[in-house]
C-alpha cells in the first residue's frame, strides 16, 4: 500500500465468501437475480470507465458539465472547513472538479474493489500533494462509519453517476437513511440523479454500438468463472437492456441462449432457453419524486442543478 494513502479495510467478511454467498443466493431466486455491486471487480471497474466514454452514454459527460458549472456554488454551500467523501471512488474528472473548487483538507474514497480503489486514490494523492487522502475498502450499500483518523468538519458525501438508481425506491430510501447516520448534523450529500426521459435515449445508453455495456454485463459471468468453482459459459448468454416504463427503470439481464445447467460451487442451476439472470436496475426519477425520497430519509434539499436538455440532475442535500 503506498505510504501516501491512509488505507482502511472496512470489509465485514472475506470477499470471496461474500461473492460465493451472494451468487448462490441470487441464482436460487425466482426469477434469478444478482446485485449490481458484483460487477465491480477490477475488470468490471475498467469496463465501466469505458462505458462512461461511449457516445450513447450521456450521464457521465452531462454530470461533468453540470458539476463544472456548479462547482463554485457547491464549494460555497459546503464551506471552507468541509472534507470530501466519495462513494464509489472512480477515475473520472468529476471529483477533481470538486477538489479544485473546494480545496478540502481531506478526501476519503470508498469502493468495494480494492485494486481499483487503491489505483484511483493513489492518482489523486500524486496529483494533489496538499491533500490528505484516505481509502476505505467497504460495501457502502451497507451501514458503515467514517474511519478513525479521517479529519475534517462538515463532511460532504459525493455519490455521482446516478448510482442511487441501482436501488429500488424502498432500498434507495434505506440507503439514504444509512448515509444520514454516517454524516453528522448539517453534513451534506451531493448526489447525481438520472431524470425520466425518452425511451430511445435511455435504451441507447445501455446498448452502445461498441458493445462495451454488453461486455461489462457478461464480465459478471467471467468473474464467477475466475473467482468461484464454476463451469458457467459466458458465451451461452447474451446481454439485454430495456426500459420498463411501468417501474420507471432500465433493466439489464443476461439471457440464456439455450437450455442449460450450470454448476457453481457444487450447486447446480437450470436455465431454460430465453431465461434470464437479472443483473441491474437503474431507476429514473423526476426531481419532485427524488426530493420526496430524500425527505423521507431525513435530508433537506438545498440546491439542484441540471443541464439545458434536462437529461440529468445534481442535488445538494443537507442532513437534518
Amino acid at each position: 500500500m503506498p505510504l501516501s494513502i491512509r488505507f482502511h479495510d472496512q470489509r465485514s467478511q472475506n470477499a470471496e465468501h461474500s461473492l460465493r454467498e451472494t451468487v448462490l443466493a441470487g441464482f436460487a431466486e425466482r426469477p434469478k437475480a444478482t446485485p449490481p455491486k458484483l460487477f465491480y471487480d477490477r475488470r468490471g471497474s475498467e469496463l465501466f470507465e469505458q462505458i462512461c466514454r461511449q457516445p450513447e452514454y450521456y450521464p457521465t459527460r452531462t454530470e461533468e458539465l453540470i458539476l463544472a458549472r456548479a462547482a463554485r456554488d457547491i464549494a460555497g454551500i459546503a464551506g471552507r472547513d468541509a472534507s470530501l467523501v466519495e462513494l464509489g471512488s472512480g477515475a473520472s474528472r468529476k471529483v477533481r472538479l470538486l477538489l479544485e473548487a473546494m480545496h478540502p483538507a481531506s478526501y476519503l474514497g470508498i469502493d468495494i474493489s480494492e485494486d481499483f480503489l487503491c489505483a484511483s486514490t493513489q492518482r489523486l494523492a500524486d496529483d494533489y500533494p496538499w491533500l490528505e487522502v484516505h481509502a476505505a475498502c467497504a460495501d457502502f450499500s451497507r451501514p458503515m462509519s467514517l474511519p478513525d483518523g479521517f479529519a475534517g468538519e462538515h463532511p460532504l458525501a459525493f455519490f455521482p453517476g446516478s448510482s442511487i438508481g441501482n436501488f429500488d425506491p424502498r432500498e434507495a430510501q434505506a440507503f439514504l437513511a444509512n448515509l444520514h447516520e454516517l454524516l453528522p448534523a448539517k453534513g451534506g450529500l451531493l448526489i447525481g440523479v438520472d431524470l425520466v426521459k425518452d425511451r430511445s435515449v435511455l435504451e441507447a445508453a445501455y446498448n452502445d454500438r461498441a458493445g462495451v455495456t454488453a461486455a461489462f454485463n457478461l464480465n459478471l459471468l467471467e468473474r464467477i468463472r475466475r473467482e468461484l468453482d464454476s463451469d458457467i459459459e459466458p458465451d451461452s448468454f447474451v446481454h439485454r437492456a430495456f426500459f420498463n416504463q411501468a417501474d420507471s427503470r432500465i433493466e439489464m439481464h443476461l439471457v440464456s441462449s439455450r437450455a442449460q445447467d450450470v454448476t457453481i460451487e457444487s450447486e447446480r442451476f437450470h436455465f431454460a432457453a430465453g431465461e434470464s439472470l437479472h443483473t441491474e436496475n437503474s431507476y429514473k426519477y423526476s426531481a419532485e419524486d427524488f426530493h420526496a425520497l430524500a425527505d423521507g430519509a431525513g435530508f433537506r434539499a438545498l440546491a439542484m442543478w441540471t443541464d439545458p436538455l434536462a437529461l440529468f440532475s445534481v442535488h445538494y442535500l443537507q442532513r437534518e
